[in-house]
């Protein structure tokens, strides 16, 4: 249950200014393989917004389209438009996105294993002009929200659990000041209880620190808890969306992400023949 706190955040989160707009974005790997397919998506300012859907529905190259990643795929934005704060930024090579204060945390994270937590959160500060004080301030700040970290700032990074190495990339990201990070499977290869709990400073640092998220995430269950805004692809297209709450309550998430019918909780063997069932591919 959401208290009166909560719910006035997300109220704002689901009404604020558009931050990030996706437009009708089409996606070729290698000028044939068409990916993704008219992506239209919003992230407000202030909000946390999930990207849901199985392995190979998009979303890895959603967030790789917006933060100009793809080129080294061999991909491309082939049509539709990218606005960040109302601005055309797909023609942006990545540093330049990443000045304005857009940061994509990788899946799998890919941390440096060969430095120390420390240095590899210390990476993200490399582009920022403020002065040690600054980032020897922020870092306390990452190490506030990763009591864990300080614990292990003096180890390797490749010598560290998925978990720490999963936290050391979101405080790597969170090292560079960013207003929007766009967090790409956090949930992956991770005990259910590192993932609530890297969840939970997600929400903390959304709270707190007022960073919008755009998150891609598989395990639909917890990205709804979290998140104020939701869109769920397949196959390169977009579904179904609305907010968080009432994806939660939706009948056909609940079958077909969740387990769930009116019924109760049903297996995979009972809804092995779903793509001929679900209404939007009929």
């Amino acid at each position: 249950m959401l208290d009166a706190a909560d719910t006035a955040r997300a109220g704002a989160a689901e009404t604020g200014d558009a931050l990030l707009e996706v437009n009708n974005v089409e996606v070729i790997y290698n000028h044939v393989i068409l990916v993704l397919k008219g992506v239209s998506l919003t992230v407000r300012k202030g909000g946390i917004t999930a990207l849901l859907g199985g392995n190979g529905a998009g979303k890895t190259t959603t967030l790789k389209a917006i933060s100009n990643l793809l080129h080294s795929e061999r991909g491309e934005v082939t049509k539709g438009s990218i606005l960040y704060k109302g601005e055309r930024v797909q023609d942006l090579d990545p540093a330049a996105l990443v000045k304005r204060g857009v940061i994509q945390v990788m899946e799998g994270r890919h941390c440096f294993p060969h430095l120390t937590v420390e240095e590899n959160l210390l990476t993200g500060a490399y582009t920022r002009s403020d002065g040690k004080g600054a980032v020897a301030a922020d870092l306390d700040l990452v190490y506030n929200y990763f009591p864990r970290l300080k614990e292990r700032r003096k180890s390797m990074a490749g010598y560290t659990s998925g978990g720490e190495q999963q936290m050391t990339a979101v405080g790597r990201a969170l090292m560079s000041r960013p207003e929007t990070i766009l967090l790409d499977e956090p949930s992956m290869g991770l005990a259910p209880q590192l993932v609530e709990q890297i969840f939970e400073i997600v929400k903390s640092i959304n709270e707190n620190e007022g960073v919008s998220f755009l998150l891609a995430e598989q395990n639909t269950n917890v990205a709804l808890r979290y998140a104020h805004q939701g869109y769920i692809l397949e196959n390169g297209r977009v579904v179904m969306e609305g907010r968080a709450e009432d994806l939660r309550e939706n009948a056909d998430v609940k079958e077909f992400y969740l387990g769930m019918s009116d019924e109760g909780r049903k297996s995979f063997r009972d809804v092995r023949s779903y793509r001929r069932r679900k209404r939007w591919l009929a």
